[in-house]
C-alpha cells in the first residue's frame, strides 16, 4: 500500500476505534435508542447528497430495499446493541470482540453460501472461538448486577455484521458501494425513528454529550464509510480488513486517555487470540503449503 493508503487505513480505525468511546460517553445522557437514532440520522445526511453529486440515485432507486436491509443487521441492530452493552462494559472490551465479526462470516458463508472452509479457515475458527471464551470467562452472570446480558449483547452485535456481509455478498455484489452505504444508514433511521422518538430522554442531553452524538454520526459514521470504501476500491477488501485489527488499538488508546479504562491481561490474551483467528479465517496469514514451481 501507497504511504497515503496506509495513512487513511489509520485514519478509519482511528475513526471506528473512537466510536466506541463516543458511544460510551453519550449513552447515559441520550439512552441506546435516541443515541444510535441521531447516530444513523447523521450519517443518512451526509451521505445523500454524495449519492447525488456521484450519479448513484437510479441505483439507489433499483437497490434500496436490499440496501436497507443490510442497514438493519449493519447498522440498526449492532448500534443498538453496542450502545446497551457500553452502559456497562468498556469500549475496549467492546471493540476486541468485535474484532472477531469475519469469524462469524464466515461460519455463515459456509452455512448459507456453501463456501469452503480450508485447514487455515477451521484453525482461525476455532482460535476467535477461544479467544472470546478468554474474553467473556467469569461474566456471563445475568443477576441483577451481572454482566451477561451485555456481553451477550456484544456478541450479538458481531454475528449482526456477519450476516450483513454475507447478505451483501449475496444480494448487492456488483452495486456501487456508496449506494449500499447510504441505504442503510436510511433504512436503520427509518425503523429506529419511531423507537428513538418513543424513548427519547426526559432530560435534554448535555452540550458535550451531543457534540459526541455527532462527531459519531459524522465522522465515525458518514466520514468513515467513504474511507472505508475508497480503500477498498484502490487497495481491495484484503487489505483494507486490517482496519478490524487497528480498531481495538485505538478504542483501547481512547478509552484509557479519556475514559480512564483499563486493559486487563486477559484482555490482551483474548484480543491477541481473535486477532490470530480473524488472520487465519480472512486469508491474511495462510499455513498451507505453497505450489511447489516447476
Amino acid at each position: 500500500m501507497k504511504k497515503l493508503d496506509v495513512m487513511e487505513l489509520m485514519l478509519l480505525a482511528a475513526l471506528w476505534g473512537g466510536s466506541f468511546i463516543l458511544i460510551r460517553y453519550a449513552v447515559p445522557d441520550f439512552g441506546p435508542f435516541a443515541l444510535i437514532l441521531v447516530r444513523v440520522g447523521l450519517g443518512a445526511l451526509f451521505l445523500l447528497p454524495l449519492l447525488q453529486l456521484k450519479g448513484h440515485t437510479a441505483a439507489f432507486r433499483e437497490h434500496w430495499f436490499h440496501a436497507c436491509v443490510v442497514g438493519l443487521f449493519s447498522s440498526a441492530i449492532p448500534f443498538i446493541l453496542f450502545a446497551y452493552a457500553m452502559v456497562s462494559v468498556t469500549g475496549s472490551f467492546a471493540s476486541i470482540v468485535n474484532a472477531g465479526s469475519p469469524i462469524w462470516g464466515a461460519i455463515i458463508a459456509y452455512l448459507w453460501l456453501g463456501e469452503s472452509l480450508n485447514r487455515d479457515r477451521i484453525l482461525g475458527l476455532l482460535l476467535g472461538v477461544l479467544g472470546v471464551i478468554i474474553l467473556v470467562w467469569g461474566k456471563l452472570d445475568f443477576g441483577d448486577q451481572g454482566l451477561g446480558w451485555p456481553v451477550v449483547a456484544v456478541l450479538g452485535a458481531t454475528l449482526m455484521y456477519g450476516i450483513s456481509a454475507i447478505y451483501t455478498k449475496r444480494f448487492l455484489t456488483g452495486v456501487p458501494p456508496l449506494v449500499t452505504a447510504t441505504g442503510s444508514q436510511v433504512g436503520s433511521t427509518i425503523v429506529l425513528l419511531p423507537l428513538g422518538l418513543l424513548f427519547w430522554p426526559e432530560t435534554a442531553p448535555d452540550s458535550a454529550a451531543w457534540i459526541a452524538a455527532a462527531i459519531l454520526g459524522i465522522a465515525s459514521t458518514g466520514f468513515a464509510y467513504i474511507l472505508f470504501f475508497r480503500l477498498i476500491s484502490r487497495v481491495g477488501p484484503t487489505n483494507t480488513i486490517a482496519v478490524t485489527f487497528l480498531i481495538p488499538l485505538f478504542a483501547a488508546v481512547w478509552g484509557v486517555a479519556f475514559l480512564g479504562e483499563i486493559i486487563t491481561p486477559r484482555m490482551l490474551a483474548g484480543g491477541l487470540t481473535i486477532f490470530a483467528g480473524t488472520a487465519l479465517t480472512t486469508g491474511i496469514v495462510n499455513f498451507g503449503r505453497r505450489e511447489k514451481r516447476a
